[in-house]
């Protein structure tokens, strides 16, 4: 059974940075795209990045230039490294997981627990 455990996440201040992590276990495939999704209250889940097993990578354009996913294949981990962090970035962040090459879809079947992500101004 596939599992994402997510970590990180918290309060910081505009302009600061924070990081989650993602683990995955139960993996019966080496080939997926892993991907972090953020939901703020009120509005639509949005994919804000992803990666596959290849290490190709996906940034939504908000966060292009401030977050960056990468993966740690040994490890079956995924990272979202986040700078310059604006209160429009204040959401709930979801690792996601789905089996095969393709990262442009919402179409993920595994999700963590998510994370609350505040950024105050």
């Amino acid at each position: 059974q596939v599992q994402l455990v997510e970590s990180g996440g918290g309060s910081v201040q505009g302009g600061g940075s924070l990081r989650l992590s993602c683990a995955a276990s139960g993996l019966t495939s080496s080939t997926y795209c892993m991907a972090w999704f953020r939901q703020a209250q009120g509005q639509a889940r949005e994919r804000v990045a992803c990666i596959n097993t290849f290490g190709q990578t996906t940034h939504v354009d908000s966060v292009k230039g401030r977050f960056t996913i990468s993966k740690d294949n040994a490890k079956d981990t995924v990272v979202l490294q986040m700078n310059s962090l604006k209160p429009e970035d204040s959401a709930v962040y979801y690792c996601a997981l789905r089996f095969g090459y393709d990262c442009n879809t919402n179409q993920f079947a595994y999700w963590g627990q998510g994370t609350q992500v505040t950024v105050s101004s």
